[in-house]
C-alpha cells in the first residue's frame, strides 16, 4: 500500500566544509529531533540543507535553541510503499496528467520498500495533494 503525505520542510544555507553536516545533524539528534528525511547539496560556495522533521514544532523549537537560521516553512511530499517497477513513474504521471510541474525528487528503494521526497511549485501544492490523495 502506497502512502503520500504532505509535510513541512525547512531550508538553510551553511558553509560547504568538512563536518558541517555532522555538526548540524548531531546537534539535532542531541535535541531529540527525528528527521523523516534530510537532503543537502552545494549552492554556489555554500551548501543548502533541507530538513524534513517528524515533528515540525519540536524541530522549530530545537532550531531556535541552536540558533539555526532557517528559511520559512515550506511543503514537501513524502511517498512510501512497496517497491515495484514504475512506482515513482506512477506519481510523476499523475502529476503530469494534472498539469503539475515537479520541481525535484529524491527516491530510494531498500528491502522491498521505496521512499521518495518531492517538491512542486507552491501554487500547485493543494492541487497535487488532491490528485495524489496526500494527507
Amino acid at each position: 500500500m502506497d502512502t503520500i503525505r504532505k509535510l513541512d520542510y525547512y531550508s538553510m544555507e551553511t558553509p560547504h566544509k568538512v563536518g558541517e553536516g555532522a555538526r548540524l545533524l548531531g546537534a539535532l539528534r542531541d535535541a531529540g529531533v527525528n528527521l523523516v528525511a534530510f537532503t543537502g547539496f552545494p549552492s554556489g560556495r555554500r551548501a543548502q540543507v533541507d530538513f524534513i522533521p517528524e515533528d515540525s514544532a519540536q524541530f522549530r523549537q530545537a532550531a531556535r535553541k541552536l540558533k539555526l537560521k532557517l528559511g520559512p516553512r515550506k511543503t514537501v511530499f513524502l511517498a512510501q510503499g512497496d517497491d515495484r517497477p514504475g512506482a515513482i513513474a506512477e506519481i510523476c504521471e499523475k502529476l503530469a496528467a494534472a498539469g503539475i510541474n515537479m520541481i525535484a525528487m529524491d527516491a530510494v528503494a531498500v528491502d522491498g520498500r521505496y521512499g521518495a521526497i518531492f517538491w512542486v511549485e507552491p501554487r500547485s501544492v493543494n492541487k497535487a495533494a488532491k490528485v495524489l490523495g496526500a494527507g
